[in-house]
């Protein structure tokens, strides 16, 4: 029978994997309480970071249907459980680890996707949804401006014609 303390942990993880939409694995070795604060700071409201046991964490995994931590939990891990937009969570631990390279990304997951370090960089230099979904409204506009072009064009044609005999019948 297991520890009980160690299956309430695991089902915790196990929620926590289930309420989020995404997740990003790091190794935390090196940094101090105060850097570890200002990046719970950092990544705010979008996500919940959290320092995690290796072993339990993987049990957790593997019981939601998560392989994309299999073989990298080693080391002092914490994992970014994403609750908000992912693009921003990815920017915040980027931006993060730029300043305090002992921030190891070691990958992650989105949408049920494994995401390799590289993934979550890729990740990270997306713009935020708000920007992507402002530029697909501007196409959107400009598709409806060129079709109202399209649709009132030969009105506007027929009118000229019909202004144009007119003028020629009144020439005449």
């Amino acid at each position: 029978m297991a520890n009980p303390e160690k299956a309430a942990a695991v089902e915790e993880l196990k929620e926590l994997f289930s309420n989020s939409s995404a997740a990003v694995l790091t190794e935390y070795r090196g940094l101090s309480v105060d850097q570890l604060q200002k990046l719970r700071r950092s990544v705010g409201e979008n996500a919940n970071y959290a320092v995690v046991k290796n072993t339990l964490t993987e049990i957790a995994a593997k019981e939601s249907g998560i392989t994309a931590f299999e073989g990298k939990m080693t080391g002092p891990s914490a994992i970014a459980f994403v609750t908000g937009d992912p693009v921003d969570v990815a920017k915040s631990l980027r931006d993060f680890a730029k300043e305090n390279p002992q921030l190891i990304v070691k990958g992650g997951y989105m949408d049920g996707q494994t995401l390799d370090e590289a993934g979550v960089k890729k990740l990270a230099d997306l713009e935020s949804r708000e920007v992507l979904l402002g530029k697909l409204a501007g196409a959107l506009i400009g598709v409806q401006s060129k079709a109202a072009a399209v649709f009132q064009a030969p009105l506007s044609k027929a009118v000229r014609t019909v202004e144009a005999l007119r003028a020629e019948q009144e020439a005449a």
